[in-house]
């Protein structure tokens, strides 16, 4: 079964941010059965067509989907490590994207991945590096597990495990009725 918002995720992700760089009080979730949902997601934040921060969870922190956007909207601009938090003064420059994923399932071999449709987790011992699907300038699953294993650590020669996800992608352009 498919599950699709009402409301926009990113647009709930942008009423987080600005609350909380305001230091005004968080928005709740919409109360809707997408919102109530136990998934796992990424939000990423852009500025300017590059990335401005990104951080996610690979299994749900939150009973609900909601919460689960709501701290990962916040991890996202105030606590990713590559940037500076958010500040009031760049809301209007930035654009949210929100995305919920499947549960992961193993992969035997890069053949069933495909880089424009699954995200990718690669791990090995207790390293652990994961990229989305359908990112600009990743063209071939090779360099999507190349950019994860980097990310983790991991060196794309040593062995080390494959996971795949598909997401369902939300960004400020959505709208319910394009599902």
């Amino acid at each position: 079964m498919t599950i699709t918002p009402s409301t926009n995720p990113a647009l709930f992700v942008r009423e987080v941010v600005s609350a909380a760089v305001k230091f005004s009080h968080l928005p709740d979730p919409p109360d809707e059965e997408f919102y109530r949902q136990c998934a796992a997601c990424f939000v990423s934040i852009k500025k300017k067509g590059e990335l401005r921060g990104c951080i996610g969870t690979l299994e749900p922190a939150e009973l609900a989907l909601g919460h689960e956007i709501t701290r990962n909207a916040q991890s996202a601009a105030f606590g990713d490590p590559r940037f500076n938090a958010v500040i009031e003064a760049e809301l209007d420059d930035l654009d949210f994207s929100v995305d919920v994923l499947s549960v992961p399932e193993p992969v035997q071999n890069p053949g069933q991945l495909d880089c424009k449709q699954y995200g990718v987790i690669v791990s090995c011992d207790y390293r652990r590096g994961v990229l989305l699907p359908d990112l600009e300038g990743v063209d071939s699953t090779d360099d999507q597990i190349g950019i994860a294993c980097q990310k983790a650590g991991i060196n794309p020669e040593d062995e080390f495990a494959l996971q795949r996800f598909k997401v369902s992608r939300f960004d400020e352009g959505w709208h319910p009725e394009s599902g």
